[in-house]
């Protein structure tokens, strides 16, 4: 078996697993939106900006999502080892 079948097949096992989980996930995607979308209307009046703002804003928040998420992982204790002059070794 190809190594893409193999991994189209694991992919397929992967979303039928958890279906409930991604449809879940896109209603709140969709419900996140319609209310960005009417909040961002109702302060700048404008639907085109409104939109733009709705969509640009889970984009910016997903990027500082990874960023905030590697920041809290745990380090590893050589990163906090010292040389004998006080530097990193």
């Amino acid at each position: 078996m190809s190594a893409l079948l193999t991994l189209s097949l694991t992919l397929l096992q992967a979303l039928r697993r958890h279906q409930r989980t991604l449809l879940k996930t896109a209603s709140y995607y969709c419900v996140h939106i319609t209310v960005a979308i009417g909040v961002a209307y109702a302060v700048t009046g404008d639907i085109l900006v409104a939109m733009t703002l709705s969509l640009l804003e889970p984009t910016v928040q997903m990027l500082f999502f990874f960023v905030h998420e590697k920041l809290w992982e745990p380090k590893k204790p050589e990163h906090f080892a010292l040389d004998q002059q006080g530097f990193k070794a």
